[in-house]
């Protein structure tokens, strides 16, 4: 290779680079929030995702460094009992929106690495189904916060 190609083979890797955007390119996250329990109980994480892309944006887990586990769960009522089940992930749809809020999607944080106390903010890593990731902030709010 001849010094002269090295500018032309980096600016050939670096377009390469910038053509495939990630599905967590295209999704905003906002109004996101956890309600803390009391005695180490898991809290419920809240927030509404914003697909701005063309191509749907499949959620298909999240982490935090506060949290020893997050999970994405569904809850629902049906004949009266309420329930809950862990879904594997969560299809944002091409320029739409998914609320995850009380009484339906959110996540579950189990295993608190430190006690959290409403007013913090928690770093929470959701992570999208082709690898790439959004870190959102999430307001820690009181057991009784609707």
């Amino acid at each position: 290779m001849t010094l002269r190609s090295l500018p032309l083979l980096l600016a050939g890797l670096l377009g390469a680079g910038a053509v495939h955007a990630g599905q967590a390119d295209h999704v905003h996250a906002s109004a996101a929030w956890i309600r803390v329990m009391p005695a180490g109980l898991p809290a419920g994480g809240y927030v509404t995702l914003r697909n701005e892309g063309d191509q749907p944006a499949v959620l298909d887990g999240a982490s935090s460094v506060a949290y020893g586990s997050v999970m994405l769960h569904e809850s629902s009522t049906d004949t009266g009992m309420g329930r809950m089940r862990m879904v594997d992930r969560l299809t944002v749809p091409a320029h739409g929106q998914v609320a995850l809020a009380p009484g339906g999607y959110h996540l579950m944080l189990t295993g608190a690495t430190r006690a959290v106390q409403p007013g913090q903010k928690v770093r929470v890593t959701l992570h999208f189904a082709d690898g790439s990731a959004l870190a959102a902030d999430f307001l820690a709010r009181p057991a009784n916060a609707l």
